[in-house]
């Protein structure tokens, strides 16, 4: 220890003259760290998305591959234009459950606007205290609390508000965003809520106060801050500069931490998700935070800082699986349904121009068509129950792997 700080206090002293002689300063001992721990994490992260989307296009050439075997082994053209129905009946089949997924999804957001969810509101009022990648980040969570919230059972009434500026802007890009089936408010909670000021509760980790319960007739808000810790103390300073109520989540109560004390956005919401379902803490805890940050299952810290860290935004939207997938399966977007009713009329002549050309028929060069290795090309591709991916989907993957 007593060579650490020895050995930082040289680095200083040696910064300061570099200042002085119009050289960069040098960094610190414990910054050199901090950057190559940021940039192994990166690398990683990096290394994870090559390798995921290399998986993804390997298994499309799988069952592309696998579905044009089954085609030329099939015994005669009446087989293979069975198979090609067949294909046909179990993407309209699919199509349809989305199409109920979908009702029932908007029914359950529905009657929880109406009242029977609990009320929670994600506060995006501080998108000038964030860096871009910050903003990014925030965004990507928010996608992440809007899908989990259409999957759960009993999903919560849930709100956005002061969105403004840099975050609105980042917010608008999502595609379907505008059809979210969730409140979106420019003005601030303070306004949104000024009849029932009594009622806000700010969850924040510097509260004295422990969150024993959730009352439905209480508005809960998350502050929505990605800020690597730069702003401690900021949502317990504004709840108290505004005169409402604060509390925090009862992790001290069930578990230890084992390292970092900060939960991102989505942690938070779905921690209260599942809260609601199973009126139990411990579970709700344990269900929602990533392995890596639980240490003992006994009491320890009092809170949790509901502030986003930069690395753990991202990390934790991993260790739920990736963001993307999740989003992309549970946003409501009907263009998917639309493109697969599209590609039907198509598909039937797609099939036949691969028939008669397995069966060696004479085909003139000059026509025949290029080999397509475009994402829409990519969609023709089969599922493993025989359907074909829709074209959109596989953009949205595509994309999803470079963000």
């Amino acid at each position: 220890m007593a060579d650490d700080a020895a050995s930082e206090q040289a680095t200083d002293v040696a910064a300061a003259g570099a200042a002085d002689e119009g050289q960069p300063p040098a960094m610190s001992k414990s910054a050199r760290k901090k950057l190559l721990k940021q940039e192994r994490q990166a690398a990683q992260k990096a290394a994870r998305k090559a390798a995921e989307k290399e998986r993804r296009r390997a298994d499309i050439e799988r069952r592309r591959r696998e579905w044009e075997e089954a085609l030329a082994a099939a015994p005669s053209e009446e087989a293979r234009a069975e198979m090609v129905e067949a294909r046909r009946q179990t993407r309209r089949e699919r199509v349809g459950r989305r199409a109920e997924e979908r009702g029932a999804r908007a029914e359950r957001l529905r009657r929880a606007a109406e009242g029977a969810g609990q009320k929670v509101v994600l506060d995006l009022e501080f998108g000038d205290l964030m860096r871009p990648n910050e903003i990014h980040s925030l965004t990507q969570q928010i996608m992440y609390c809007y899908a989990v919230n259409g999957r759960s059972t009993n999903p919560a009434h849930l709100w956005l508000t002061g969105c403004n500026g840099e975050m609105a802007t980042h917010l608008q890009r999502i595609p379907g965003y505008d059809k979210w089936m969730i409140e979106k408010e420019a003005k601030s909670y303070l306004e949104a809520f000024e009849d029932r000021k009594e009622n806000l509760v700010y969850l924040t980790a510097d509260a004295e106060t422990v969150l024993d319960d959730l009352d439905m007739s209480k508005i809960y808000i998350i502050g929505g801050l990605v800020d690597r810790n730069r702003w401690k103390g900021i949502t317990l300073k504004k709840a108290v500069d505004q005169g409402i109520q604060c509390a925090k989540l009862p992790i001290g109560n069930y578990l230890k931490m084992s390292s970092s004390q900060v939960l991102t956005v989505n942690q938070v919401f779905e921690i209260m998700l599942k809260f609601v379902e199973t009126r139990d803490w411990k579970t709700s805890f344990f269900h929602v935070i990533p392995q890596r940050k639980i240490g003992e299952a006994e009491a320890g810290n009092d809170g949790v800082d509901i502030s986003m860290n930069n690395v753990d935004a991202a990390e934790g939207a991993e260790n739920q699986g990736d963001l993307t997938k999740v989003f992309d399966e549970d946003v409501d977007d009907d263009d998917v349904v639309d493109e697969e009713l599209q590609e039907e009329d198509t598909d039937m002549a797609k099939k036949k121009q691969c028939i008669r050309h397995e069966n060696g028929e004479a085909e003139d060069a000059s026509t025949r068509p290029a080999e397509d290795h475009s994402p829409g090309a990519a969609a023709e591709t089969t599922t493993p129950t025989g359907g074909a991916l829709p074209q959109a989907e596989q953009s949205k993957e595509s994309n999803g792997a470079d963000d």
